[in-house]
């Protein structure tokens, strides 16, 4: 009794009690997150206990940082409030009103974290920030994966619990007589505080450690998901560590030298080169069928134990199948910029999303100097991810969700339609092509595999909506069907048929770039033209685009920062791979990678017990990785990849 009347007289005499009653409440919250986020993946977070502990500390740094700037409005409310009308009937229900709703907003804050948590593994990030954007699709999405009249209820409920603990402790604020001039001492102090945060916390102190899932423990969602919405785009030559332009243009121009013949043009990073296949060109049609979020780890043919591909693991016998490939990001943006453009993944935002972004040298680009078209396919809405602009800014034709007709559109859910309605789609536009005598190039994108995993009732064994593997599943009926219906056209003998995904599942791991979650399927199909082998040289994505050409024949000015992979020697192998900040090179069983802060970090045996390297021991492999992304930033700012 004696501790609440103590309470009950501190918070009687300021009225800015209020937000110190919040504040403590916030800082409740987020623990509690955080001890469940802990919970959750200590089996994962192999770290000793005094990091755990320094994790919470820096946590709660970061909770105070987010509240600092949270307080601001409420703040210059409590102190622009004369006396009487603090003390009246009319503030006391806003201030009982506003206080309801932010234990509400703050509550359902921390279940989306807990949700976007099980999604990708990590804080609010850029990927968060993005979403805000696409609320039609993210909003549906939500509807159909969560139920969600219960979660929003059962927020409601912990709101008026949470609220008529508090109340009366709350009330007694109302007591509260101050002058304007206590009132602006306080407010002086209190607003200084986003200032300090601003200044003096640093938006990476939370990457402390060697293991990924204890950085994000010690962050705050809602100040990562600011900071991401402030840093979406990071600037290459601040954040990055800098070499030398003439001598990293020598580098990169070496690692793209064609025949052993090096382009010896003294313009900077100038990466151009002839290709001069032997043999006659072939006016092949192309189907890329770009699959969404397929793991190499799903499929039977790398170990996968579901038996969730049964068409996919046989069909990959009877062509080309690139046994050690790597998406280049994760996301889907991030490979279909690989697959298009042949170019490494540049730091924040995918240059599908930015401005400016038309008439890029583009696999399009080759094949519509040839007379292809060159069309993007995608079972959704377009809009979505800025796909459609991007694609129809460099000369592609667009066919999506909006142009199917009442007919066509059998099922839908957030994300778009089935990927057999899309598939079907493609073959009507091959058709077409066909009868007007124009070799095609389609990029088809699908949707089926991504959450809420929802597809049409009675095609596969397992139910609708039920998880990942139903999903790769029904997609994997789905390519089946398409390939048994191509076959019975007349242009299925000269159409090479390309499946790669766009990326893994998951990338979330312990490590910064766990490459293991980077591998991916690339399959090459043509009987006509194709031999059925295996290809087990390392590559990645951006040598999709320049393999393609090399099975065409095609002679071309070449920009791309990809390989013909059947012309690369074995030990040539590499791949790029990254998230939106880390700029990753995979070679010889080694990664380095550059970060922020002009960091640079090499690891020995990424797939295994990943051992920290000496920089200076892998010196070559740095340069290499420095020489891809600085030259990637430069050509990109410069606009040296642009056409007429």
């Amino acid at each position: 009794m004696g501790i609440e009347r103590k309470l009950s007289v501190l918070f009687s005499k300021s009225r800015f009690s209020s937000i110190l009653l919040f504040l403590l409440i916030n800082l409740a919250v987020f623990s509690l997150l955080r001890v469940a986020l802990l919970s959750r993946q200590m089996a994962d977070i192999d770290a000793p206990f005094y990091q755990i502990v320094m994790a919470f500390l820096l946590g709660v740094t970061y909770d105070l940082a987010f509240f600092s700037y949270l307080l601001i409005p409420f703040v210059l409310y409590l102190l622009i409030l004369p006396n009487r009308m603090y003390h009246s009937k009319i503030n006391k229900l806003i201030v009982f009103t506003g206080f309801i709703i932010c234990l509400y907003a703050l509550f359902f804050v921390e279940v989306s974290e807990w949700t976007f948590w099980n999604e990708f593994g990590v804080r609010f990030n850029f990927i968060a920030v993005d979403y805000l954007v696409y609320t039609h699709e993210v909003v549906s999405n939500i509807i159909e994966s969560y139920p969600l009249g219960w979660l929003l209820s059962g927020i409601l409920i912990v709101t008026v619990m949470c609220f008529l603990w508090v109340r009366k402790r709350l009330s007694h604020s109302f007591n509260a007589r101050e002058s304007f001039y206590a009132r602006l001492k306080i407010s002086a102090v209190l607003l200084l505080l986003p200032v300090i945060s601003y200044s003096a916390v640093g938006s990476s102190w939370y990457q402390f450690s060697a293991n990924t899932y204890l950085n994000e423990l010690s962050a705050n969602g809602p100040y990562q998901f600011f900071s991401a919405f402030r840093n979406n785009e990071l600037d290459y030559r601040h954040f990055y560590k800098l070499g030398d332009d003439k001598l990293l243009s020598e580098v990169i121009r070496n690692e793209l030298a064609v025949d052993g013949k090096i382009n010896t043009s003294e313009s900077t990073y100038d990466i151009k080169r002839m290709i001069k296949p032997a043999g006659a060109e072939k006016h092949l049609n192309i189907v890329l069928i770009t699959v969404e979020s397929l793991s190499a780890e799903f499929l039977a043919s790398f170990g996968g134990a579901e038996n969730i591909t049964p068409f996919m693991d046989e069909w990959f016998k009877q062509g080309l199948l690139f046994t050690n490939f790597y998406a280049t990001g994760t996301r889907t943006i991030r490979g279909l910029e690989a697959l298009t453009l042949s170019i490494p993944p540049t730091p924040g935002q995918a240059i599908v999303k930015r401005p400016d972004n038309g008439k890029l040298f583009s696999l399009g680009r080759v094949l519509q100097q040839r007379s292809y078209d060159t069309a993007f396919i995608y079972g959704g809405r377009g809009y979505f991810d800025n796909m459609n602009a991007f694609y129809s800014n460099n000369g592609y034709r667009i066919v999506d969700k909006t142009d199917l007709t009442e007919q066509e559109v059998t099922f839908s859910n957030a994300w778009g339609v089935s990927d057999d309605i899309t598939f079907n789609r493609t073959l009507k536009e091959a058709d077409k092509d066909y009868q007007a005598h124009k070799p095609f190039f389609f990029q088809i994108m699908t949707t089926s595999n991504h959450r809420p995993y929802t597809y049409p009732d009675g095609k596969i064994d397992i139910p609708s909506g039920s998880g990942r593997s139903g999903a790769v599943k029904y997609t994997d009926y789905a390519i089946q069907e398409f390939i048994k219906l191509a076959k019975t056209k007349p242009w299925f003998d000269d159409t090479i048929f390309v499946m790669v995904a766009d990326h893994c599942a998951g990338s979330a791991r312990k490590t910064e770039l766990p490459v293991d979650k980077y591998h991916i399927p690339l399959f090459i199909y043509a009987p006509k033209y194709v031999p059925a082998i295996k290809n087990d040289t390392l590559s990645s994505q951006i040598d999709v685009a320049p393999t393609l050409l090399g099975l065409l024949n095609i002679s071309y000015e070449s920009q791309f920062y990809g390989r013909d992979i059947l012309t690369m020697q074995k030990d040539e192998g590499r791949a790029l791979i990254s998230n939106y900040q880390k700029l990753g090179l995979f070679k010889d069983n080694k990664l380095v990678y550059l970060s922020p802060q002009q960091k640079i970090d090499v690891v020995d045996d990424p797939l295994g017990k990943h051992k920290e390297v000496d920089i200076k021991s892998e010196s070559q492999l740095v340069l290499e990785d420095m020489a891809y992304y600085q030259s990637a930033d430069y050509i990109w700012s410069h606009r040296l990849s642009r056409y007429q």
